[in-house]
């Protein structure tokens, strides 16, 4: 499944992904340079959505994931929760695959399940 364009994604940013297509973004991505990580939009504390508004993942530094709801955070490259209530947890990364030409996608052999 196609995500983006990696000249969509900021560098030193993160955007959220609606793969459902209801209104809330179920996957997300955090773009350091060449290097992309991405996430399952959930934190491991009680499975709610991470960004405080739309694809604000980040703290006002760039150098952390932040949970929202909990102010959680979360190592960038890793998913593993550093400072807060799921501390030694992690997010769940989600495999892409970027092609010659810039397009990110998933990875077509990663089954993504979301919660209904």
């Amino acid at each position: 499944m196609r995500l983006c364009h990696i000249d969509h994604l900021p560098d030193g940013g993160s955007r959220g992904f609606d793969l459902n297509r209801e209104g809330q973004d179920t996957v997300f991505v955090v773009r350091q340079g060449p290097l992309l990580f991405a996430y399952r939009d959930a934190c491991p504390h009680h499975d709610t959505p991470m960004a405080w508004r739309k694809d604000a993942y980040l703290d006002a530094t760039g150098q952390y994931i932040v949970c929202a709801a909990h102010g959680a955070r979360f190592d960038i490259t890793t998913g593993l929760c550093t400072l807060g209530p799921c501390l030694g947890q992690s997010l769940t990364p989600v495999p892409l695959r970027m092609h010659d030409d810039g397009e990110v996608h998933l990875d077509p052999d990663h089954i993504l399940e979301t919660p209904t």
